[in-house]
């Protein structure tokens, strides 16, 4: 009952902590799709799709994908024709980059600076979408979309009603949140009394060591890739109170989880697109592993000259 009421405790504490930060920048962002704004976001980037292979209406999934949610981008390509590859190359910018401002405000909340955030998602987007629009040669063919259809979507037309709904949009997501994020917590806190979460870290530490993190964030880790960024951020805080996790170690892991969270989610949404999800999560992983493993040998390098110069310093 202890290790339950403790894990309660936690759950509620963090759901407070992120519900904060996800009811106002969703009730805006909701409020906002009823205006100009995003449309306008639209026509903004559009003139700089064809430099990855998409016409200049494809920045409308782009644009409500980082605005508002993957749903919200999956269902304005669902009314759209377009290639294989375009979609695939939607999808894989989209895996990489969306939700931004709920999502970068989490990473900021924990002690990320939003400019390594955005610039890690959305440089991987713009990046990985070049590389696959002069790689990929195929794709030509029509996408059949497949499970799903798009459908019209029932909007408010009063002020009364645009402010209800971005209340309801914002209670649903802290109310989501919760529910993921307080078992999390229980479940967290019962490894911890069992002894069990050092059992879970040395499994995890062939992982985080090739990655140059220390085996306390395997927890953060594993929340992040199987929940999802948010819910990887609610764990995180509760792990810089109580496993002291470095600076560094923060930054490795969030810039993994970045490039590479709710991969179960986040593939699995993209199957009604028809387009092949298995390369899609393999070049998620490849990509979060590898830049990972680069920014921590960089980042040592740098710790290592720096630790020179000072004995080169204190010798002299």
């Amino acid at each position: 009952m202890e290790t339950l009421k403790k894990g309660l405790l936690v759950g509620f504490q963090t759901t407070w902590m992120l519900g904060k930060i996800i009811f106002p920048i969703t009730f805006i962002i909701t409020v906002l799709s009823y205006t100009p704004v995003l449309d306008w976001l639209a026509g903004l980037v559009a003139p700089f799709m064809g430099w990855v292979g998409l016409p200049g209406e494809a920045a409308i999934p782009l644009v409500l994908g980082n605005v508002l949610n993957l749903y919200a981008a999956i269902g304005a390509i669902l009314s759209m024709d377009l290639t294989v590859k375009e979609v695939f190359i939607l999808a894989v910018m989209l895996s990489f980059s969306h939700n931004l401002f709920v999502e970068s405000a989490l990473a900021v909340k924990v002690g990320i600076r939003m400019s390594v955030v955005l610039a890690v998602r959305i440089g991987l987007a713009v990046f990985s979408a070049f590389m696959i629009h002069w790689l990929w040669q195929g794709g030509s063919e029509q996408a059949q979309y497949g499970f799903v259809s798009a459908s019209e979507q029932t909007t408010a037309s009063t002020i009364g009603g645009i402010m209800w709904d971005g209340a309801a949009s914002a209670f649903t997501g802290v109310v989501q949140i919760a529910v993921v994020v307080i078992p999390i917590m229980i479940f967290i806190q019962v490894m911890k009394d069992l002894k069990w979460l050092q059992v879970f870290s040395s499994w995890m530490t062939p992982f985080t060591r090739m990655m140059g993190i220390r085996p306390n964030t395997s927890t953060t880790l594993a929340s992040g890739i199987v929940f999802g960024l948010a819910f990887g951020a609610g764990v995180m805080m509760q792990a810089i109170k109580e496993d002291n996790v470095s600076k560094k170690d923060l930054y490795l892991v969030f810039i993994f989880l970045v490039a590479c969270h709710a991969v179960v989610e986040d593939t699995l949404i993209f199957i009604p697109l028809g387009i092949p999800v298995l390369p899609l999560l393999i070049i998620r992983l490849v990509t979060a592993v590898l830049l990972t493993m680069a920014v921590a040998y960089i980042w040592n390098r740098s710790e290592k000259r720096g630790y020179a110069r000072k004995e080169a310093t204190y010798d002299y």
